[in-house]
């Protein structure tokens, strides 16, 4: 099976860039050379990938990547640092008046 992963970079401004794809050190490449000038990374290097995760479906590869694309700062970076606790509870919603 091919395997593809979810990644995420922070970014040299310290925005966080979340991306799928089969070959992860190709697109690390890309990244790095700005290899697609008008791309989101391309201005904001240098890049420093701080997560990956592999899946064998890409399907859920890029549904994993829509999912974390929509999580709040502190969601990934608790993600990044390995910190589950902290996603359960970050995913809890807030519904004060």
């Amino acid at each position: 099976m091919k395997q593809s992963y979810v990644y995420i970079l922070k970014c040299s401004d310290n925005s966080y860039y979340t991306g799928v794809t089969s070959n992860l050190e190709s697109r690390m490449f890309k990244h790095h050379t700005g290899f697609y000038p008008e791309s989101y990374t391309s201005s904001r290097r240098p890049l420093q990938l701080v997560f990956y995760c592999e899946f064998t479906d890409i399907n859920l590869a890029i549904d994993t990547e829509k999912q974390i694309k929509k999580w709040s700062r502190a969601k990934k970076e608790a993600l990044i640092n390995g910190d589950f606790d902290a996603l359960v509870n970050l995913a809890k919603k807030s519904f004060d008046k």
